[in-house]
């Protein structure tokens, strides 16, 4: 099951301006940033202690971030659970009767697998749950 919190996730309207509010701003480092065709984002990783930070913004205006920005304009987007068995952690949830925001796993972020619980099973909290790929 879940393992621990793998990243906060903020959707931003301007990656390069949040990119410069969190680390020249707030002296944190920028770990990387990778574009996520999967699921239309770019994003940008904050490592902090035992977490990270994930700043992500629409791949060309399209995409459920663009869909966010444009109701929201911007703010804590979804928190993301690492766990070491999706596949079970989906099946143990879907027969308890929770929602998925799609039918299977599919690519995120570093090689992941990764799928979102519908935020209306949990309060209004989007959650993301993350199997990363095993180390060689």
């Amino acid at each position: 099951m879940i393992k621990r919190l793998d990243h906060i996730a903020v959707a931003v309207p301007d990656l390069d301006r949040a990119i410069t509010r969190f680390c020249a701003d707030l002296g944190l480092s920028l770990g990387g940033q990778e574009d996520v065709p999967s699921q239309s984002t770019r994003t940008a990783f904050l490592p902090i202690p035992g977490t990270r930070i994930e700043l992500v913004h629409p791949m060309e205006g399209k995409g459920p971030i663009q869909g966010f920005l444009d109701k929201k304009g911007g703010g804590l987007h979804h928190l993301c659970f690492e766990t070491d068995d999706l596949a079970g952690d989906v099946a143990t949830l879907r027969a308890k009767g929770y929602r998925f925001t799609t039918e299977n796993p599919g690519p995120g972020a570093h090689g992941s697998l990764v799928i979102f619980l519908h935020p209306k099973d949990f309060d209004g909290v989007l959650i993301e749950l993350v199997q990363l790929p095993e180390k060689p």
